[in-house]
């Protein structure tokens, strides 16, 4: 068994040593460059490129005048915040949010009563300018006559040059304190304006008839020049503002008519009218503002409401 084993090794050898030169046979056949044998491999078929055709651009659609809808809020022409114009504690509210007022009519009223005492005190300084000041102006007319007569004695060689001269300061020392109390009595003529006005910003008036529609102020509060207080806004003539794109502005003109509706009350028709159109479009939105005035507007419309707009048929 081992002799046979034996007798076989040198078979395998043999056997593998063959292979090892054929091997490497067709090493050496096949040891071209890279290039050589890139270039000798077929090149590939070309293929036509497809170009796409670009598609049109869309062109914005015009939006229909007539069934073009947009919104916009209900203004009155007079709104205003009534604000504090001194230093104060608010002693008195006479108005509450939803009442109508009148124009000058009280709605706070600040703590004045250093303020009246003051009025009352220039007031009487006042007074006592002025009298002091008619006074002297008479003294000054009685010793403008004394100069005079002096003028025509001294000329006659009446009275001396002493007399003359006592005569002549007499009319100085009145112009002097003439003056003196007419700057006086300007004076407190002044402070007393100034104390009159603070007495009257003491009290917070509505600048026109309207209704409360914001209030910001509770008793004993102090407040300060600026302090908002009170919002008050017209109930009448009212205004629509709304915005209309670009593409459809040329049909919004002035004078054309409106039909107002709102959500809040479904089955109303406000009519309106354009009244003004604005001359610049806004870049950032493409629109332009329109207002419109309301035509006999609807005791159900407030300020503040929001309506959707659309021309009238």
């Amino acid at each position: 068994m081992t002799s046979a084993i034996r007798s076989l090794v040198p078979t395998c050898f043999a056997t593998v040593s063959a292979i090892g030169a054929i091997t490497l046979a067709l090493t050496a056949c096949d040891s071209r460059p890279a290039s050589v044998a890139a270039s000798a491999a077929p090149a590939p078929a070309s293929v036509p490129v497809l170009k796409a055709t670009p598609e049109p651009a869309a062109t914005p659609e015009t939006p229909d005048p007539g069934s073009f809808t947009t919104s916009g809020p209900l203004v009155a022409e007079q709104q205003a915040d009534i604000a504090a114009e001194r230093n104060g504690r608010i002693v008195n509210i006479n108005v509450r949010i939803g009442d109508r007022v009148k124009k000058g009519q009280i709605l706070a009223q600040l703590d004045d009563r250093s303020l009246r005492s003051a009025c009352e005190s220039q007031k009487a300084r006042m007074a006592s300018a002025q009298a002091q000041l008619r006074e002297w102006q008479s003294e000054q007319l009685t010793a403008e006559s004394d100069l005079r007569r002096a003028d025509a004695m001294r000329d006659a060689k009446i009275i001396s040059e002493e007399n003359w001269e006592h005569a002549k300061y007499r009319v100085d020392e009145t112009i002097a304190e003439v003056t003196r109390f007419r700057e006086e009595a300007a004076a407190s003529e002044a402070d007393l304006s100034a104390a009159n006005l603070q007495l009257e910003q003491s009290r917070i008036v509505a600048p026109f008839a309207g209704v409360v529609g914001r209030s910001s102020v509770r008793p004993a509060q102090e407040v300060k020049p600026g302090d908002v207080l009170f919002w008050i806004t017209a109930e009448a003539p009212l205004q629509v503002l709304f915005t209309v794109p670009e593409t459809a502005m040329a049909a919004f003109v002035a004078g054309k008519p409106l039909d107002l509706t709102t959500a809040d009350y479904p089955g109303l028709h406000q009519q309106g009218r354009i009244v003004r159109v604005s001359p610049v479009v806004d870049p950032a939105s493409g629109s332009i503002q329109v207002i419109g005035a309301v035509v006999h507007p609807s005791p159900q419309l407030k300020p503040g409401m929001t309506m959707q707009v659309r021309l009238a048929p």
